[in-house]
């Protein structure tokens, strides 16, 4: 199991989004998607705050060392206790029986003193122990911190040994999203150059890979431009042919490019709780915050923009657009929009999603507050375990409208 994987075990064992353990680590939700998928490394302080948030050890994440459960505390007392219950239950009738009883007391007295001193004793070797857990902590942060810094140290030279290249740079060109392509500016020099030797560019984004060939330029340069599907991850790589045979380079890889292409959406004030009396959800206001950069759509909804009630990715029924007036519900004026008639609920997760397209046609799923409705359950509605994807089945980009159905 590798390091992203763990880290994904643990935050869904714990309930938790890419979006809130990023939060709680003060990252985006991108990095932790580049950790759990392993294209990146946590730094040395992230992973120790991991490892805090998890309840497991650093070595443990690396796959160094297995977690084990604390060992729970002992209680003192409860020898007393036992030792009293049981004299109770035994006859009392003679004056030797008295003084049984006052040199058994004397004699719990003792014990219990002696417990008492034990248990401050105890106090203080958890103190130690307590400190000298911290002291190893620190130790192991250090020796983490160094064997990171000399492993990438490793990976650096043993790059630089195995690199096909003197120099390289990729960059993004533009995007045309009418075409659904971006463009790459590509220019390689090998560090050993044979005549005839050609170079070929290749950009693959995970369905499609693209090349192109490149002949070499002044100083034995390779340089042009490949144009590859937009996707949310593109890796380009250079291949040098020479006498027959090919030795292939990575190069860099680009995340996110098609959903950070699209638009935001912001949701407020949404209110999508289903009347208990007749399982229905009558009309509501949903106040919609959209913007795209630093525009903002008012005071009309873009007619771009669909709004629904969604059961299990399964659109129930699409919203009708509208303007909030000002103080509806708390809220401003803005576009907002309202389901046309009562919805009858069945058991499932249900949210409130926006279907996007740009006028390029291209398309973008945003959903909010998903809500699980029981009608066995009591209560019938819950807002902490409805999800609209299943944690061990969330796609990568589920904002891809080809796991949605409208």
């Amino acid at each position: 199991m590798t390091l992203g994987q763990r880290v994904a075990q643990k935050r869904k064992e714990l309930g938790l989004s890419q979006e809130g353990l990023g939060e709680r680590l003060g990252v985006s939700r991108q990095a932790i998607y580049k950790w759990e998928s392993d294209a990146s490394l946590p730094e040395i302080d992230k992973l120790i705050t991991l490892s805090k948030i998890f309840s497991v050890p650093v070595g443990w994440l690396l796959g160094v060392e297995e977690a084990g459960p604390e060992r729970p505390a002992q209680d003192q007392e409860r020898l007393v206790e036992d030792i009293l219950s049981r004299y109770q239950a035994v006859p009392q009738k003679s004056v030797w029986d008295k003084w049984s009883v006052r040199c058994l007391f004397a004699l719990c007295g003792i014990m219990l003193a002696l417990l008492v001193g034990t248990s401050a004793k105890v106090k203080e070797m958890e103190q130690r122990y307590d400190g000298l857990r911290q002291s190893i902590d620190s130790i192991a942060g250090s020796v983490d911190s160094q064997i990171s810094a000399a492993t990438q140290r490793m990976e650096e030279s043993l790059k630089e040994q195995t690199d096909l290249t003197s120099h390289w740079s990729v960059e993004l060109a533009h995007t045309d999203f009418y075409s659904n392509s971006a463009t790459f500016t590509v220019q390689v020099t090998p560090k050993t150059f044979e005549e005839g030797m050609t170079a070929l560019f290749t950009a693959c984004n995970g369905i499609d890979t693209v090349e192109q060939t490149a002949e070499p330029g002044p100083g034995h340069t390779f340089s042009g431009e490949i144009t590859c599907p937009l996707s949310n991850k593109i890796s380009l790589s250079v291949s040098f042919l020479s006498g027959g045979t090919a030795q292939t380079q990575p190069l860099r890889d680009y995340f996110d490019l098609y959903a950070s292409s699209g638009l935001s959406v912001g949701a407020a004030g949404i209110q999508t709780f289903p009347n208990y009396n007749n399982h229905t959800m009558p009309p509501k206001a949903l106040n919609i915050t959209v913007h795209l950069g630093d525009e903002r759509f008012e005071p009309e909804p873009p007619a771009s923009l669909q709004v629904g009630l969604f059961r299990e990715r399964k659109l129930v029924q699409w919203f009708e657009p509208g303007v909030l007036p000002q103080g509806s519900y708390g809220s401003a004026a803005g576009p907002c929009w309202t389901n046309s008639r009562e919805i009858v609920l069945e058991d499932g997760d249900y949210c409130t999603a926006a279907l996007y397209t740009d006028e390029s046609g291209r398309q973008m799923v945003y959903y909010r507050d998903a809500f699980r409705y029981d009608r066995s359950a009591n209560p019938m509605i819950s807002t902490t375990s409805g999800q609209a994807f299943p944690p061990d089945r969330c796609p990568v980009d589920p904002g891809d409208p080809g796991y949605w159905t409208f």
